[in-house]
């Protein structure tokens, strides 16, 4: 029998990470209303993962997109100014 050592996500530990996942959660729903799905959005802080409970802020990351997502989150972000 082997034992899986696979790394599985933590919970958020602080209040600033817990505001930035519920952050990127709310952006990625925005998007899929608006038809956009980025192929990557986590959070990150400026420590490795074992100082995570000493983070001051998190990042959310939006990864790497496409030129046609591109676009489309520009005509998004424009559409939103003109109202």
């Amino acid at each position: 029998m082997t034992t899986s050592t696979a790394h599985t996500p933590r919970p958020p530990h602080t209040p600033k990470i817990q505001e930035a996942v519920e952050a990127r959660d709310a952006l990625a729903t925005a998007l899929t209303q608006a038809g956009i799905q980025l192929p990557a959005m986590d959070i990150r802080t400026p420590w490795a993962d074992d100082r995570e409970d000493d983070a001051r802020y998190a990042l959310i990351h939006l990864g790497v997109c496409s030129a046609p997502i591109a676009h489309l989150l520009a005509d998004v972000i424009t559409k939103g100014i003109a109202r």
